[in-house]
């Protein structure tokens, strides 16, 4: 359980090395926003096999839908969304990419995810065989890039209570006002998803949500420019905004309203907590592996500043934390394999391990010292981008407050 088999290190191999030779070197440029990490995605996914594995499970799912409507079923066919996806069906494999795409850029990581991890993965999971076929396989294979849009200016951990954007049924459309804003891929992605209230004319907390897809483009619907952030900077955020926009009733996610919309909405945001550890295991790993070499190369006072008991303290207790995120890692993979959904660990494994790839990164910094604070040291970036992990998909205290409540039974 606790071992990676012989084909998964074979894939991490095949991850890294593509890193080290297409992802490292443009850092850079992804970092001043001079290259965009939308074509890396693609090389990537052709790379990898990822782009035709997710098309055949994606394809497979489809099929399945298709033949539940023919024969005149109402609920989606019981086929699982990994169903033809090859090794990529193993979901430590997606856990291992994960974790050496975050050593070297977990921005990167988080547009990769956003578009094929939420976007793509509500379509196939939620979608109509049509949705699959015209949005969800251009999503899965990186053709086209998705977003996921659900906090609102006044609406973060409050995202259901605070929500003001709201779909107006009208004829055979809904008619779309508001605003969403800290979307990843927002400035650039061709499809969103995004939850609004179903008004028709009751008070505003009694409005279901449901989820829409939309199109880049539609009359109406503007995407902002790119926000300038701390960290984090190689993966574009901003806001999207609506004006009226008119969108098909074809295009309401899954093809009816659902009661259920918000369940279907903390499935998705579950979902992304689970990829949270697998992102600070990278982190936590470069950080450790960088500053154990530092320590032993680096010499101070006549010798290497590893001989000295403070540093030697510094990289225990990093070690300490690696070891901790790595078999959260290897049980949250498990428990996705058996079908095992369980709210509090998910929510505190996702604030343990964002809260200790900040500590090791700050950790890293101080093992090297002034150059630390220099970013071609890569542990400054590191450092950066960590930080974002304690708030995205629910802050920390959010989260440690929703794996108590789960325990008590209060959820």
């Amino acid at each position: 359980m606790f071992e990676l088999s012989e084909s998964t290190r074979m894939i991490q191999d095949m991850v890294r090395q593509w890193c080290d030779r297409k992802l490292r070197p443009s850092l850079p440029l992804l970092d001043s926003g001079e290259l965009l990490p939308y074509d890396l995605m693609r090389d990537m996914a052709r790379a990898l096999g990822i782009a035709d594995m997710a098309r055949m499970a994606a394809t497979a799912r489809m099929q399945k839908l298709r033949e539940k409507e023919q024969a005149g079923g109402s609920e989606p066919a019981g086929v699982a969304v990994t169903e033809g996806g090859g090794d990529f069906a193993d979901p430590m494999i997606m856990m291992v990419v994960t974790k050496e795409l975050s050593r070297c850029s977990p921005g990167f990581t988080t547009s990769w995810g956003v578009s094929a991890g939420l976007a793509g993965a509500a379509v196939l999971t939620k979608g109509t065989a049509d949705q699959i076929e015209r949005y969800g396989l251009g999503l899965v294979s990186f053709e086209k890039i998705g977003a996921w849009c659900l906090t609102e200016p006044g609406a973060g951990s409050d995202a259901f209570g605070s929500m003001r954007t709201t779909a107006r049924p009208d004829g055979d459309d809904y008619v779309l006002n508001g605003q969403k804003t800290f979307i990843t891929n927002g400035p650039y992605a061709d499809y969103f998803i995004v939850y609004a209230r179903i008004a028709r004319g009751q008070a505003r907390e009694d409005m279901p949500v449901s989820a829409f897809i939309l199109e880049k483009g539609m009359p109406g619907f503007e995407q902002g420019k790119p926000f300038d952030k701390m960290g984090m900077k190689d993966s574009p955020t901003g806001e999207i905004f609506f004006d009226n926009v008119r969108v098909p009733r074809e295009n309401l996610l899954g093809g009816v309203e659902k009661p259920e919309g918000r369940k279907d909405t903390k499935e998705s945001l579950g979902n992304e907590r689970s990829g949270i550890p697998a992102m600070a295991w990278g982190i936590i790993e470069e950080c450790y592996e960088r500053s154990k070499n530092y320590a032993l190369e680096r010499k101070q006072f006549g010798r290497a500043i590893g001989e000295f008991q403070a540093i030697q303290l510094d990289l225990a207790d990093m070690y300490v934390k690696l070891k901790n995120v790595e078999n959260i890692v290897f049980r949250t993979a498990y428990m996705q394999k058996k079908g095992i959904r369980d709210a509090a660990f998910i929510s505190a494994t996702k604030a343990y391990a964002s809260q200790m790839a900040v500590d090791c990164a700050m950790k890293a910094i101080q093992i090297h010292g002034g150059y630390g604070y220099m970013e071609e040291y890569h542990v400054a970036k590191l450092a950066r981008d960590a930080k974002l992990l304690e708030l995205g998909a629910g802050t920390t205290h959010i989260n440690y407050l929703t794996a108590a409540r789960a325990e008590l039974g209060l959820l």
